[in-house]
């Protein structure tokens, strides 16, 4: 059982539906260390996509707060007495280890009653925390953070329809208006397409970065692949023009046009509003949050999942599905895609044998399989060094197995 109460953490979950789940299953670990009852937070309804869903619109409130009744105390919401109490309003240090939590942020009992946290995400550390600590990240997040009975039952749906098609890719397809404005990548597009994005970016006061140069973006590998791109690396990894594929995306930047490259070779493309009625998707139609839970649904589910772009949706899937066991997720080598994209291009490479054979050798060993998780980057210090840790999130493994694994972690999953 939690121990005695000291007070009450309430909760800012800021960014998109992934960004939040991480954080608010770091809110819980954090409660547990300061001994704070959590008030259910807030979700965030000033992002990107202004989506005015509230966590009980998301995620399954009552399994969330009975699920860890033996870690945290959850309620739904602050005492009436308690709201207008003075409140410590917070912005937790980054990636922050259990001392700070356990001394600096403590300490604010002594005056106050609540605490509030301005901000949830990657504000607990990947790495170095007791294991029960990340035992009950993992208990959070793959047990706890349920999605709400209609997400769930429409997410099920979904997955049967694609299942009657046989096995399928559920692809993140990360060619939203939004990604591009924000990562500056205008290959392909039309200057008119570039200026417009560019625009966004300028006109998104919380996106520091203004000025990129999108051809340099591109050769580092940190676009997302275009739809066209996506469909020489699927035929070159060897997939059957019949594979049917599962679109996990928002709106297709330039819509139709964009994607008739890649429907060319994968004529069975599906997407939640093909899978689904009118009637049936319509509840879910105007809430980002709730839209992005459906693919996330159908990916997790998916025999292969293969995202575009390394974004938080490719990450929390990624994790979700090693938790599970380790199912086929691959990751495409941007910076090496790219390099044999611009020579088909420029005419001095063929698809064929030959690109085949690179393709499917460079992934060999992008594919999901078992892994430690991989540490901060040589040389990187301070917060860039924490910065460069493959997050918590997207490889929770071994630290979410019983303590019997074997050294390559083939064994059934579990947190107990």
């Amino acid at each position: 059982m939690p121990e005695e109460s000291q007070g009450y953490l309430l909760v800012h979950a800021n960014g998109g539906l992934n960004q939040m789940r991480a954080g608010i299953c770091d809110m819980v670990a954090v409660s547990h260390i300061i001994n704070a009852t959590l008030v259910i937070p807030e979700l965030d309804k000033r992002s990107f996509w202004q989506d005015i869903s509230n966590f009980s619109d998301v995620f399954d409130e009552d399994h969330f707060i009975t699920s860890l009744a033996n870690d945290v105390k959850v309620i739904k919401k602050l005492p009436k007495e308690l709201a207008n109490a003075t409140r410590a309003i917070k912005h937790f240090r980054s990636w922050s280890g259990i001392d700070y939590y356990q001394n600096e942020i403590a300490s604010l009992w002594e005056d106050y009653q609540l605490i509030r946290a301005a901000k949830s995400d990657s504000r607990l550390a990947n790495n170095n925390l007791p294991p029960d600590i990340q035992k009950l990240r993992c208990r959070a997040c793959y047990e706890a953070l349920r999605f709400s009975p209609p997400i769930e039952a429409m997410g099920k749906l979904l997955v049967d329809r694609m299942r009657s098609y046989g096995p399928y890719i559920a692809l993140h397809l990360r060619y939203e208006k939004d990604m591009l404005a924000f990562s500056g990548c205008t290959h392909d597009l039309s200057p008119e397409e570039a200026d417009e994005l560019k625009i966004i970016r300028e006109n998104t006061a919380y996106w520091k970065v203004k000025d990129i140069n999108s051809t340099e973006q591109r050769a580092k590998g940190f676009c997302p692949l275009t739809p066209k791109e996506v469909g020489i690396f699927l035929t070159a990894m060897g997939f059957p023009s019949k594979t049917p594929i599962y679109i996990a995306a928002g709106e297709i930047y330039g819509g139709d046009s964009r994607m008739a490259d890649l429907r060319l070779r994968y004529p069975l493309l599906m997407d939640k509003e093909k899978l689904a009625s009118a009637e049936e998707i319509e509840p879910f139609v105007n809430y980002a949050s709730q839209m992005a839970a459906l693919d996330y649904i159908v990916s997790v589910e998916s025999d292969i999942f293969i995202p575009s772009y390394s974004g938080n949706m490719a990450r929390a899937v990624e994790g979700h599905r090693r938790f599970l066991g380790h199912r086929k997720t691959i990751s495409p080598d941007r910076k090496a895609l790219v390099h044999l994209f611009d020579k088909i291009e420029r005419g001095t490479l063929r698809e064929g044998k030959k690109l085949s054979t690179r393709v499917i050798e460079i992934h060999r060993r992008r594919q999901g399989s078992p892994r430690k998780r991989k540490g901060p980057i040589s040389g990187t210090k301070g917060m860039d060094r924490f910065r460069s840790e493959e997050a918590f999130y997207v490889n929770p493994l071994p630290d979410c197995l019983c303590q019997k694994e074997t050294a390559n972690f083939n064994t059934s999953v579990s947190i107990r």
